[in-house]
């Protein structure tokens, strides 16, 4: 009897990240390795041994890079300072090109999206990260679309944080279908009702926080002159 393909969805980790932007649609992506034969779950670091996040929780890579080099989907999560600092890491680039080169979808969430820009990734596709953040997806020759996920042939990437919940439900229905998608949905229970009710993004004061994330790119490429002109410029 013929076996099913093992295709892979793998995370990759790296010290700083957003711990929502991983766990979010990792669980999504574990939900599907339990109802789905065939899909298999992975977080790849450097090294299997813990990574830091934006909380107090470090996570552990259940994987290598090298381990996985080709998985069937790569997912990139986000983060502030450490992620805006990755974008000068050329060893993280270079693990995402390989691992996207061959995969059937690349994701992001947040951030992540300018790490898969500054790998050399979004050249000419729409894609969508942070709204503090959107606009520099211009310097790596993308074009910013204000969505809660974005769609261009294998790369969907999502807006944040929270967004990458919606992203990961989008690759599910993309590689095992809208009902199975749907059934996940339900038993995640993922039916946001925000007690304050949703965004009014029209009335947002982006110029509000611009300072506060300008100064976050500029702590984290302070060691990157080049590059943080090139994002600034």
């Amino acid at each position: 009897m013929e076996q099913t393909p093992l295709r892979t969805i793998a995370f990759a980790v790296y010290p700083g990240l957003t711990l929502l932007d991983l766990a979010g649609p990792l669980q999504v992506c574990s939900a599907l390795e339990q109802l789905a034969p065939g899909f298999r779950t992975v977080v790849l670091g450097e090294r299997v041994e813990p990574v830091d996040t934006d909380t107090p929780l470090a996570v552990v890579p259940s994987h290598t890079f090298d381990e996985v080099p080709e998985p069937f989907v790569l997912v990139v999560p986000g983060g502030l300072e450490p992620t805006l600092k990755a974008l000068a890491d050329e060893r993280l680039l270079a693990r995402l090109r390989k691992a996207a080169d061959g995969a059937h979808l690349v994701g992001s969430v947040c951030t992540g999206s300018l790490l898969l820009g500054a790998a050399g990734l979004l050249e000419g596709r729409r894609a969508t990260t942070h709204w503090w953040y959107r606009d520099l997806l211009t310097r790596f020759g993308a074009t910013p679309v204000a969505q809660r996920w974005v769609e261009d042939g294998r790369y969907v990437t999502a807006a944040g944080v929270s967004a990458g919940i919606d992203m990961a439900l989008q690759l599910v229905a993309r590689v095992a279908g809208e009902e199975l998608a749907r059934e996940i949905q339900l038993l995640i229970e993922y039916d946001p009702e925000p007690p304050f009710g949703p965004i009014d993004w029209p009335a947002v004061d982006a110029d509000h926080y611009r300072p506060r994330s300008q100064q976050a790119l500029a702590s984290a490429l302070a060691d990157h002159p080049e590059l943080l002109a090139r994002l600034t410029s």
